[in-house]
């Protein structure tokens, strides 16, 4: 939530009145102010001077900056008075003509991940900087107008302590100095015209790690930025080599060089988001430098986010949506894009197949928010800037990758890069809509994307596909049809293009037999080809997941996959029946006690390992909210012997090994599961080649918590070994965790009522408070919840001037899930009516009480069965 909200008619109306052509921005981060004297407040404030150039067509304005004062504004050389600073706006009496606008002000260093973030490192005391402007946060670093659509040049010139490194969109100069104070200038050259939320600052005691990409304009500098403390976990290496085949596919397929004159990547800490596609200056959550050991799906993942950011250098940077409508665009491209470059790079390189991955995660992703109350369309309308604060989300992302996806089948491959090269040429360094895009395509591809539009990116809400099958006693299939419903309130029946797939034994093996695609329109779509023909062991709708839609199983294919997925021979299959069964689990058409079953089963031998720890981390779901409390015990009994079974069988060292020993960790309950884990931190009982390295020493500390088998003193000690931020976070983390009443009074008060917690410690404390077993703790934090989110409705005390991350992160993770009853639900819809929140604090709170309700009829469906 920003504390100043902009609307899009607002930003409409600016755009039309003025266009920007400059900024010249100067930040001192000495801990000076004006005249050289020091701030009251060094370490918490700095000194900010923008200049900016523009064109006005004579209006009354305003230009955007979050401050604790304006020192000094003047426009066209004439003074500004400070005092009209209000509500993070200054407002500008504009004459025809070009303008030059000096503001000056004093602005407050983040601990929240939004703005220019300072981070002291616990492990050596250095200091680090970074900023995360997107949607509308670089007005917390310098005035500016703060919208996608008023690109300028930026130049930043940085005031810097000695020995400092500082990183920007530009090449980094050779720094100047050092001034009077003792600081170095770092004057970077301007960019060529970006928006605001891409521009960047860095700084700090940073490592750089120098290097060089090859690109189609030449050698580009691409240095690899971390802190010092984490530099034995970087592996700069394997992440440029991912980027320079990036940069080989991108340059090609989007058919112009990269547009910027160096490619940084800066791992940085206590981040928020995954990354963030700053113009040459990318900025990567630095938990990517894994620092234990991990599965080849966590490296995927990284590949992955490197590749996405990549992409915005094209679509995002080069070419920016006009208004936040179109965030989907950014977002929805980068995500295919990564995915295309992924399957690009294996093709010249060997891997793996990636859109198995995209199956197994992010596409399920997609299905669950498009099934919350708050699903929307993929093209949104972003009416202001809290809405876009709540799209950040699994339709804008992964559906939107997905309906991409079907959209490159339909025009074609070459057709569809066509037209995207086309609206690069022709927006390149400006802004553009969903429209321009439609039309480049639809001028590549000859076909009218209209309906396709239509149909899939203005509309809400995931279809469900059946098999209406009959067949005679010698199993002969005598009629099949594909059936297609649509949930209530979102009643669109699509046109899909999809696969059926009918998969036989070979052997111990299931294979396709034959895959027939089929466009299915309406509510039953006969297929007259599959009549006559024996039916098969399995019948899989979507099969080559060319569609995006529910698929449900029949009732004998339903018993092939229970019986055993891994028989399945094609990856890509099998994660389209493990997403369909998990979906019958939450749909309430499994149970969970039939859900763990299969999943144990499955994931000693399932090759993809994102498969295997998406499946466990469901078992585990399954296990308790989708489990009645009274059964909570037999299904967890269940879950714990059969992970423990596959880890005994499984390769010592291997990455199975790793994957079953993570999932088995938060899944025992028992007092002898807590002795045994407890021994793992000794090296007893210790599967053979089974690494026990600092994280997975904290994840058995936070489940021995969790269980009331250590104390404070115990996770101190640890702490007092792990001298990091991550062992500082992990610790909170586990108090939070902690069965005991004074330990939850203690986090809860670090969540909702201490206001200099950093983002992401507060994240730790906010996701390990509520476990399952607790409710006798947790049971007087359900009415605080309300209280709670009541406080931050209104912006009241602390959540006055608190940001959207960790605002909703008490929203999200502090939902008291284990006591999510029917009674509580009433009480909610009680508060609800009475209270009237917020709309971001109702949309989230709408989306938690779905999740409950969810897991109540899975409750109450496993109970009858």
């Amino acid at each position: 939530m920003n504390p100043a909200n902009i609307t899009r008619d607002e930003a409409a109306a600016r755009s039309a009145a003025l266009s920007t052509t400059s900024y010249e921005v100067t930040v001192d981060l000495t801990g000076h102010g004006v005249g050289a004297v020091e701030l009251p407040e060094p370490e918490e404030t700095f000194l900010s001077t923008s200049t900016v150039r523009f064109t006005s067509t004579g209006t009354s304005t305003w230009i955007d900056l979050i401050a604790d004062e304006v020192a000094s504004a003047a426009l066209d050389g004439e003074p500004l008075d400070p005092a009209g600073f209000a509500d993070s706006r200054l407002p500008l009496e504009l004459e025809a003509g070009e303008h030059e606008l000096t503001v000056t002000a004093i602005c407050r260093y983040s601990h929240t991940g939004e703005g220019l973030h300072r981070f002291v490192d616990p492990a050596d005391g250095r200091i680090y900087l970074y900023t995360q402007f997107e949607t509308a946060d670089a007005r917390r670093m310098y005035a500016c107008f703060e919208q996608p659509d008023l690109k300028a040049t930026f130049r930043l010139v940085v005031r810097a302590p000695a020995g400092w490194t500082v990183r920007s969109n530009s090449p980094a100069p050779e720094p100047f100095g050092p001034d009077p104070i003792g600081a170095m200038i770092w004057d970077f050259p301007p960019t060529p015209r970006i928006s605001t939320y891409i521009t960047a600052l860095i700084a700090g005691e940073y490592h750089v790690d120098h290097g060089t990409i090859e690109s189609a304009k030449g050698t580009l500098d691409a240095d690899i930025v971390c802190r010092a403390s984490v530099v034995p976990h970087l592996d700069a290496e394997r992440i440029r080599e991912t980027a320079q085949r990036g940069f080989e596919v991108y340059e090609q397929d989007f058919g112009r060089p990269y547009a910027f004159d160096k490619y940084d990547q800066l791992f940085v800490p206590e981040y928020n988001a995954g990354a963030m596609e700053n113009a040459g200056a990318v900025t990567i959550r630095d938990e990517y430098l894994f620092r234990s050991k991990v599965t080849s799906a966590s490296y995927e993942t990284r590949d992955n986010t490197i590749l996405h950011e990549l992409a915005h250098m094209w679509f995002g940077d080069l070419v920016t949506m006009r208004w936040w409508d179109d965030l989907w665009l950014n977002e929805s491209f980068a995500e295919w894009s990564a995915y295309h470059c992924q399957e690009r790079i294996a093709q010249r390189h060997g891997g793996t197949d990636p859109w198995v991955g995209f199956a197994n995660a992010r596409k399920a992703w997609a299905y669950t928010a498009d099934q919350l109350p708050t699903t929307h369309p993929i093209a949104a309308d972003m009416v202001d800037l809290e809405a876009v604060e709540q799209n950040f989300d699994g339709i804008t992302y992964a559906k939107g990758a997905s309906v991409l996806k079907q959209l490159v089948a339909y025009v074609g491959e070459d057709a569809f890069l066509a037209g995207v090269r086309q609206y690069l040429a022709d927006h390149a360094f400006d802004s553009a809509s969903l429209s321009d895009l439609l039309e480049a395509l639809e001028r590549a591809g000859g076909k009218d994307l209209s309906s396709f539009s239509e149909q899939w990116l203005s509309t809400s809400g995931v279809n469900t596909l059946s098999s209406g099958m009959t067949a005679d006693e010698d199993g002969t299939i005598t009629s099949f049809a594909v059936e297609q419903s649509a949930p209530d309130g979102h009643g669109t029946l699509r046109t899909h293009h999809l696969a059926i797939g009918c998969y036989e034994f070979s052997g111990e093996e299931l294979v396709a037999a034959d895959s027939l695609e089929v466009d299915v329109h309406g509510p039953s779509t006969p297929i007259a080809a599959l009549v006559g023909r024996r039916r098969p062991a399995l019948v899989l709708l979507n099969d080559r997941d060319l569609d995006y839609a529910k698929v449900r199983l029949d009732d004998e294919s339903l018993a092939t996959a229970l019986g055993g997925v891994t028989r399945i021979a094609d990856p890509l299959a099998r994660a389209l029946v493990w997403n369909t069964v998990w979906d019958m689990t939450r749909d309430a058409q499994l149970t969970a006690a039939e859900f763990i079953a299969m999943a144990v089963d499955g994931a000693g031998s399932e090759s993809d390992m994102t498969a295997v720890t998406t499946a466990l981390a469901r078992a585990l779901t399954a296990a308790t909210a989708y489990t009645a409390p009274a059964q909570r015990e037999v299904n967890g009994e269940a879950l714990v012997a059969g992970i423990a079974a596959r880890l005994k069988e499984a390769s010592p060292g291997g990455e199975h090994q790793l994957a079953l020993a993570d999932a088995l960790v938060p899944a025992v309950s028992t007092p002898q599961g807590a002795d045994l884990i407890a021994g793992w931190l000794a090296n007893e009982e210790l599967p053979l080649g089974l690494a026990v390295d600092q994280d997975r020493r904290w994840a058995i500390l936070t489940s021995l918590a969790r269980m009331g088998a250590v104390d404070d003193a115990r996770i101190e000690a640890e702490t007092a070994a792990d001298r990091t931020i991550s062992g500082a976070e992990r610790a909170a983390g586990a108090r939070a965790a902690m069965a005991d009443a004074g330990a939850k009074a203690r986090a809860w008060e670090l969540a909702t009522a201490t206001e200099d917690v950093p983002n992401a410690t507060h994240l730790h404390v906010c996701r390990q408070f509520m476990q399952y077993g607790q409710d006798e703790l947790l049971a007087p934090y359900a009415e605080k919840y309300l209280q709670v989110a009541e406080l931050i409705s209104a912006k009241s005390g602390i959540w006055a001037g608190r940001g959207h991350a960790v605002s909703n992160a008490v929203l999200t993770w502090l939902w008291p899930a284990p006591l999510a009853t029917r009674e509580f639900i009433a009480r909610v819809d009680e508060w609800t009516d009475a209270t009237q929140p917020s709309e971001s604090v109702r949309h989230t709170i709408s989306e938690r009480r779905d999740a409950a309700l969810r897991a109540l009829a899975a409750q109450e469906f496993g109970a009858r069965s």
